[in-house]
């Protein structure tokens, strides 16, 4: 038999896997990254330089940068979805990180971080929940879940040692 649950136990559990998506898993277990701490995107992510983080990697024009700049827009517009505002998605603009110096790919690192904070705060926020808003939220978990799988599957192409992995 199935029991419903509350509101607070959903957004809840929203977070612990939204967290877990940007920041590594929560403790000893993990829901679906590897179980090292810095198995998600922001530890994945922030110990690339500048140059790595905009080499084009295999057949793919994408950089990992590009990925992060494409997470960034997406974030913002599943923002606007969780509050209600449905919103079209253009993915082509999105992608439009290029090459970056040191200083340009700390920027975009530090507005993935509060792009994130926002959704976050959007999802702890968020009153009623609707099928649209919840499936918004749903949405942009699953989405950064494939950006990060993307990200790291560029790394170990490239030889470059994804956390969690030896």
């Amino acid at each position: 038999m199935m029991t419903s649950v509350s509101t607070e136990t959903i957004v809840t559990q929203l977070l612990r896997v939204l967290r877990e998506a940007f920041e590594g898993p929560p403790g000893p277990w993990s829901y679906f990254t590897d179980k090292d701490s810095q198995a998600g995107v922001f530890g994945t992510i922030d110990r690339l330089s500048a140059a790595e983080a905009s080499r084009k990697i295999g057949s793919s024009a994408t950089t990992i940068a590009g990925h992060v700049q494409h997470l960034l827009a997406s974030l913002a517009i599943s923002i606007r979805w969780i509050r209600g505002e449905l919103v079209a998605r253009d993915r082509d603009q999105s992608w439009t990180a290029g090459d970056l110096d040191e200083a340009g790919w700390s920027a975009l690192r530090a507005s993935l971080r509060r792009e994130y904070a926002s959704l976050v705060t959007a999802i702890q926020s968020q009153g009623t929940w609707t099928e649209d808003t919840i499936g918004g939220a749903v949405g942009a978990i699953a989405h950064v879940a494939y950006h990060l799988g993307a990200i790291r599957q560029r790394l170990a192409i490239s030889g470059t040692t994804p956390p969690g992995r030896s």
